[in-house]
């Protein structure tokens, strides 16, 4: 009775209601104002390193179009994971911002941040030559917009911005205030144009580092100042040649292929031989890491875990002796008893940032010798 009352006591009330939702099928639902401050570039009209393809379903993609159907479902699917994207350039801006958009709204795992999953890194040379970290916010929607950094000394330098590890990205833009520079960096030197690419798991895709800068594909890209194709797929690296098919078309100065976590004794000795034999046909001198898995962080009491160890890696290096009697050469063994340490995992498999600075530091003791020799040979 009231409310009957007083829409006669209102008799405007509802026509109002009535035409304001008329109107607001014509009205944008938000309206974002524009910064006229500041000047985007899309990423990819900078110096865009980590894609080994160009005919991509998204931007954002690892594997081009024509492995959708090819390759399994579950490597198709975290193919779409920016993991090891990153591009470099240069300002002279003291203000650095970024926005990009996330594909899933899943942003963090419960043993991985949002940071490194959904995040973004920078990185800057200094005047040594060396990369620094810079900064990296905490992404907390699908669509973010922030201030990487702000307030810095001036002067022109490069930058490194490396996208999330373990979700796709739709679309990023670099922005810095309007009147900077902002350029795509110099191509890089000889010798130093070839990526080392990486073919794995769910540890070579990332997981579980704190930012996609402290992966060890990403560390060991800055250590050899050198490009790095990260071809991690979470579960999904078992040495099949549907996905060999298209490492073949790649041009790397070093295959690391590093996927006994995902596999067992008898996958290895039936695996090694066909994607070993399939990357010699197409580069029939290119230095290939095969690396042995890491040791589960509670093995030492585990007899399963112990015997699984045994049986993958015993496969490996039987299939290693058997490629170097059919005098297949330019094959590198790295044990995988040194890659982790006590402590150095968030679950005993994945490492943390120090298990990924130590995994590093044994793989790059077997890439520079390698790369030492593809660089005088294109000298």
């Amino acid at each position: 009775h009231r409310r009957h009352a007083g829409q006669m006591k209102y008799p405007f009330r509802a026509l109002f209601f009535g035409l304001s939702l008329f109107l607001a099928a014509f009205v944008p639902a938000q309206v974002q104002e524009v910064d006229d401050s500041v000047h985007w570039v899309a990423l990819h009209d900078l110096r865009v390193e980590g894609q080994g393809w160009s005919d991509l379903e998204s931007p954002f993609d690892r594997l081009p179009l024509r492995a959708k159907g090819t390759v399994s479902d579950a490597v198709w699917g975290h193919s779409q994971d920016s993991a090891g994207i990153c591009a470099r350039f240069t300002t002279d801006a003291t203000k650095i911002l970024c926005r990009w958009g996330l594909r899933s709204g899943e942003l963090s795992m419960a043993h991985m941040p949002a940071t490194g999953v959904s995040g973004v890194d920078l990185f800057v040379r200094d005047g040594e030559g060396a990369w620094r970290w810079l900064a990296c916010p905490r992404p907390d929607k699908q669509e973010m917009n922030a201030v990487l950094i702000a307030g810095m000394d001036p002067g022109e330098r490069e930058y490194l911005l490396y996208m999330p590890l373990y979700n796709g990205v739709s679309h990023c833009e670099v922005g810095v205030p309007k009147g900077r520079s902002l350029e795509p960096a110099a191509e890089r030197g000889k010798g130093h144009r070839r990526p080392i690419v990486f073919y794995g798991t769910s540890i070579t895709h990332g997981a579980c580092a704190s930012r996609p800068g402290t992966c060890h594909t990403a560390l060991l890209g800055r250590r050899f100042d050198r490009p790095v194709i990260n071809l991690g797929f979470s579960g999904s690296g078992k040495m099949e040649t549907t996905v060999g098919q298209f490492l073949c078309e790649l041009d790397p100065a070093v295959f690391v292929i590093d996927c006994l976590p995902n596999m067992n004794g008898k996958m290895v000795a039936d695996r090694i031989e066909p994607l070993v034999k399939q990357l010699r046909v197409s580069h029939p001198k290119t230095p290939i890491l095969l690396v042995e898995d890491r040791t589960y962080g509670n093995a030492f009491l585990l007899p399963s875990k112990r015997a699984h160890h045994a049986a993958n890696r015993k496969a490996l290096t039987d299939g290693l002796e058997r490629l170097r009697k059919q005098k297949v050469r330019g094959l590198t063994l790295v044990k995988g008893a040194s890659l982790l340490s006590d402590g150095d995992t968030v679950d005993g498999s994945h490492p943390s940032d120090l298990g990924f600075f130590h995994q590093a530091e044994v793989l790059a003791e077997a890439l520079g010798p390698l790369l030492e020799v593809e660089r005088s040979r294109r000298r």
